[in-house]
Parts: C-alpha cells; sequence; structure tokens
C-alpha cells in the first residue's frame, strides 16, 4: 500500500491551538490534547469572569460611596444617600458617585445639600 501524506489542515489547526496557548506552562503548552483542555478552560474562566468583574466594580464604588457619605455624616448610610437620590430624580450612576467621592467631595456634598436642604424646610412647615 502506497504512503498516504497527510494535509496541512490538522497542523494549521494544531498551531493556532498552541499560539492560543502559549503563555501556559509545561505540558500545557506542548500536547495537542492538554492544550485542548485548557483552552476550554480559560474560556469558561473568562466567559465567568467578565461578569463577576462589572459585579466586583459596582461593589467597590459602593463601598466608595458608603465610606464618604458615613464619614462626613451627610446621611446616615448608602441606602438612605441613593433613596434621596431617586426621590429627588438625580439620577447619577454609582461609578460617576463614586469618582466624586474620591476626587471632587465638594461636588458631592452639593448633591447632597440639594437633598437634604428641601427635606429639612418641609419638616419646618409641617411643625
Amino acid at each position: 500500500m502506497t504512503r498516504v501524506k497527510r494535509g496541512y489542515i490538522a497542523r494549521r489547526r494544531r498551531t493556532k491551538n498552541r499560539s492560543f496557548a502559549s503563555g501556559f506552562i509545561g505540558a500545557h503548552s506542548r500536547r495537542t490534547r492538554m492544550i485542548n483542555q485548557q483552552k476550554m478552560r480559560a474560556l469558561f474562566y473568562s466567559h465567568r469572569d467578565r461578569g463577576r468583574k462589572k459585579r466586583y466594580f459596582r461593589r467597590l464604588w459602593i463601598t466608595r460611596i458608603n465610606a464618604v457619605t458615613r464619614e462626613n455624616q451627610l446621611f446616615d448610610s448608602y441606602s438612605n444617600f441613593i433613596h434621596n437620590l431617586y426621590k429627588k430624580k438625580y439620577l447619577f450612576n454609582r461609578k460617576i458617585l463614586s469618582q466624586m467621592a474620591i476626587s471632587n467631595n465638594i461636588g458631592l456634598y452639593k448633591i447632597s445639600d440639594k437633598i437634604i436642604k428641601p427635606n429639612k424646610v418641609n419638616e419646618e412647615i409641617l411643625k
């Protein structure tokens, strides 16, 4: 029986997978089966952690806002601050508020003053 030379398609596929796994350590970057397993695992983790990254950043922003509001006694808590923001229809997202809390405290104080002052005036009228 004559010898059949295989085509280049399988080799091209394997080299493409190897280039994906170039940063992996040991056999994980050399052996074809292991490369496929590690590639599937890496893609799964990257898909999962894209959602986690959003969650972690939102958590960080909330923590920063809470720290500034409690530190300067603007409000009792973060939830009270956000609740009053929504009541007054000031729609800021948490990312912007946290950036203001870090770099521009005065802007955050002005926002909180606009929320607090009308409430105090209304309470005095009712008394």
